[in-house]
């Protein structure tokens, strides 16, 4: 059995371990500086196992030691949006406790694979690849799955549609600034921007934009976490099952749409070597120039780390 370790044990941490656990896709470590919290979620998950006939190990633990070889590391540990704060507020808290998850992993398992899903997340995939040293294709942020999820819930909501049949790409930075691609986005086939009325697409868009926002002021304390952690349980499946799925992710740019040193939403192919390719789409004029906007947001944040941490 393959083996997932997840670091830090909260709401989306505990629902990724519940949804590979159920799925039986690997044995489950999960990791939280909080004693007996991450021991009692195991436990439960655990007792749950012979009700749907799955024979998966899942250990709760405070100890990085306990994760030893693993196959992937999901890194989801960090502070959690609050009503009113920006992604980018986060910024140095979560740095900490990233850098210190990455480079406390890969001590026990310098071959596993990770994936990051902590916020303000293309900066902490980057700062993940830097503490670690590892190749771009071994480093993986978790953003344009979940993205692009939204997009085709509200798009299934507008039309009546079932999900199936809905196809949308987001790209860019997991932020306000993200890119909703219409044009590439379809139902059946048939392109969103001919499928819908101008407006009813355009308000999609935005609320695409501003999905996990729109959560947290629901939510009161806490954000997502059902739709977050099952993106990352997709992409750790691609990867242990050699899938050569094509998703948006976030991925380290080295030329690749005029874009570097910068970890940035894109299409990429996820199999048995990671990021095994990454997916050029061509844009329009106003396609560009939304990405452009949102890779300079974004470039803004990696800067803005590079000022409070050193890589």
């Amino acid at each position: 059995m393959k083996k997932v370790s997840i670091i830090g044990a909260g709401n989306t941490g505990a629902t990724a371990a519940h949804w590979l656990a159920e799925r039986e896709l690997a044995d489950v470590v999960l990791v939280d500086v909080v004693e007996g919290m991450p021991q009692g979620k195991s436990l439960d998950m655990a007792q749950a196992m012979p009700i749907i006939g799955k024979d998966v190990k899942i250990l709760g633990t405070n100890n990085y030691a306990d994760t030893k070889d693993s196959d992937i590391i999901i890194i989801t540990a960090g502070v959690a949006r609050k009503p009113g704060m920006s992604r980018d507020d986060l910024l140095k808290i979560n740095a900490e406790i990233v850098g210190t998850a990455a480079t406390e992993t890969l001590k026990y398992s310098p071959n596993a694979f990770y994936i990051v899903l902590t916020n303000p997340l293309d900066t902490m995939a980057y700062l993940t690849m830097k503490k670690t040293g590892l190749p771009r294709e071994r480093v993986i942020g978790q953003a344009g799955i979940l993205d692009s999820a939204r997009m085709r819930a509200f798009v299934a909501m507008e039309t009546g549609v079932s999900v199936e049949n809905i196809q949308c790409y987001v790209l860019g930075g997991h932020g306000d600034e993200m890119v909703p691609l219409t044009r590439h986005s379809n139902i059946a086939g048939i392109p969103l921007n001919e499928y819908l009325a101008a407006d009813k697409l355009e308000a999609i868009v935005n609320r695409t934009r501003k999905g996990g926002g729109e959560i947290v002021n629901l939510l009161k304390t806490g954000s997502a976490f059902y739709a977050p952690s099952l993106a990352c349980v997709q992409m750790a499946e691609a990867i242990l099952k050699d899938k050569k799925l094509i998703v948006p992710c976030a991925a380290y740019m080295n030329g690749e749409y005029g874009l570097n040193d910068m970890y940035f939403g894109v299409p990429v192919v996820l199999g048995a070597g990671g990021i095994e390719k990454i997916i050029e789409y061509k844009f329009n004029d106003a396609e560009k120039a939304n990405f452009e906007k949102s890779a300079a947001s974004v470039k803004e944040t990696h800067e803005a780390l590079k000022s409070l941490v050193t890589l």
